[in-house]
């Protein structure tokens, strides 16, 4: 499938998104910021990528955490996973927040996310006062089991 990406001013000499493994599922994204900035502990920033893509319908981008980054330093995405619908054409930004307990250094051209495609399944609502019976019932939030 081909998705078409547009380079904003902000990308320039930055690396487009791209496959790290030939069995990768995400392209890494990465931060657009001219300038280094700080992302203190429990606070969020909103990061440029310096790109915009337009997804065939019916298609989603999730913008997901980069591992590395949440076992080393506790930064996520805080919308995780964020979703890019298939009629946005703005630039993706990634809402990042600092769950550790130090200040974390985000530079120009680092890897802060990753971006994942994604079918869509459009469904309709049908309005029924019965609901079939199933094992589980009403039970969640625990309900199956510890842990």
């Amino acid at each position: 499938m081909k998705v078409k990406i547009k380079r904003l001013p902000n990308s320039e000499g930055l690396p487009l998104p791209s496959y790290q493994t030939s069995l990768s599922s995400g392209v890494d994204l990465f931060c657009a910021l001219y300038e280094t900035v700080l992302l203190k502990p429990m606070q969020r920033l909103l990061i440029p990528t310096g790109i915009a893509i337009e997804l065939p319908p019916n298609i989603e981008a999730q913008v997901r955490p980069r591992s590395g980054l949440a076992l080393k330093h506790g930064i996520t995405v805080l919308n995780s996973p964020g979703t890019i619908d298939a009629d946005y054409r703005g630039e993706i930004k990634v809402i990042l927040i600092n769950l550790g307990q130090d200040t974390f250094t985000i530079s120009r051209g680092q890897r802060i996310a990753q971006l994942v495609f994604c079918n869509v399944l459009r469904v309709e609502f049908e309005i029924t006062d019965e609901l079939s019976q199933t094992q589980r019932g009403e039970g969640g939030f625990g309900s199956t089991g510890e842990g």
